[in-house]
């Protein structure tokens, strides 16, 4: 792999991590010209993920610096290649977590590319061409099409951006489980935060009855009164978790830090189902009992494929979804990063490209 290669011609502004620190400073860097089956995108609006955090400070060990994180990209196309299919100059366009994979496995030839075992990442990847990849906190991309999606003309860019992770990440899972076609279902949604968020207004717009599970007291009058809510458990609270024992039908488990399942298992109906969708940094203990007790079934899943995050967008253009958002301009990544760590933001920081600021705090 190289940070270039002969044809990273085009020279780009942006911000990256460069050591552990996570500190994000200017970075002035190169990005290929743009090919056959390119669209050059000028980025307005980057989402800034709890995943880019732990990619900065090389939380995960699979950090290679320097690092431009970014995968909530949100601009115009200024340049389309000759090959490209279904796009044109001035196209509102996002990208999302994918920058490549093989496209001849059965994962890309059904539509969920995000599986590939071949799966390179928008940064902290590597292309096609052996080059690592570079995300969205920089002024411009290049990207190949086939993992480009249109964004709907109502939606405001920046409240949407976050929608191109957060949004098909816990859209995916409702969706793979019938809950998109079917409604009446109990879901549980563990976590308030920029996935959890998304995910109540995606199971209330499907028409189900949504309980927010949190250790905060404080999310309650959030969960129900800002973003409506049918219920509100306080994990921390022995009786009412009691109380909703087998009240659920599915459960869907936004939260990236550290915490037990067990409680939250005994929340599911019998052959219910909990899917995990945070990445805390150490493993779950899986118990056994609440299993096979209750026939439950534990899952995951990654985002998902390009088909399903248009068809995830169209709807949230249909039902004017999007994303509750913080905006800030580039040099106050350093502050919003600390206040990531402290769940400080309701309920996504969203970086304003274009109107930015060349300091760093």
């Amino acid at each position: 792999m190289a940070q270039t290669t002969p044809n990273h011609t085009l020279t780009v502004s942006g911000w990256a991590a460069l050591d552990s620190s996570g500190k994000i400073v200017p970075y002035t860097f190169k990005r290929r010209e743009n090919g056959v089956n390119d669209v050059t995108i000028k980025i307005l609006y980057c989402g800034i993920c709890h995943t880019d955090l732990h990619h900065a400070r090389n939380e995960w060990g699979i950090t290679m610096y320097p690092l431009v994180p970014g995968h909530e990209i949100i601009g115009v196309i200024t340049k389309v290649g000759g090959d490209v299919k279904g796009f044109k100059e001035g196209d509102r366009v996002g990208v999302g977590c994918l920058a490549a994979t093989c496209l001849d496995c059965e994962h890309c030839k059904s539509d969920e590319e995000n599986y590939c075992e071949q799966l390179q990442f928008v940064y902290n990847g590597v292309f096609w061409d052996g080059s690592i990849t570079y995300g969205g906190y920089s002024k411009m991309l290049v990207a190949d099409y086939r993992y480009v999606v249109h964004i709907p003309e109502n939606l405001p860019m920046d409240a949407a951006a976050p929608l191109l992770c957060a949004g098909i990440t816990v859209f995916s899972p409702l969706k793979d489980h019938g809950l998109v076609t079917s409604p009446g279902k109990k879901i549980g949604v563990v976590g308030l935060g920029g996935l959890g968020h998304v995910a109540v207004k995606f199971a209330k717009a499907f028409g189900h009855h949504v309980t927010v599970i949190s250790t905060s007291p404080s999310k309650e009058a959030e969960a129900k009164h800002r973003l409506g809510a049918h219920d509100f458990i306080l994990s921390s609270n022995a009786n009412q978790m009691q109380v909703a024992k087998r009240s659920l039908d599915f459960i869907l488990d936004t939260v990236s830090g550290e915490h037990s399942l067990l409680p939250i298992l005994e929340l599911l109906k019998v052959k219910g189902t909990l899917f995990i969708v945070g990445a805390p940094d150490k493993p779950f203990e899986l118990p056994a009992f609440p299993l096979i007790f209750g026939k439950r079934s534990v899952k995951g899943g990654i985002i998902g494929g390009i088909k399903e995050t248009q068809e995830m967008l169209d709807f949230c253009g249909k039902y004017n979804i999007t994303c509750d958002i913080e905006l800030i301009t580039p040099d106050k990544i350093n502050e919003a990063m600390e206040r990531l760590v402290k769940n400080d933001v309701r309920y996504r920081f969203v970086i304003d490209i274009a109107g930015n600021s060349d300091l760093i705090s």
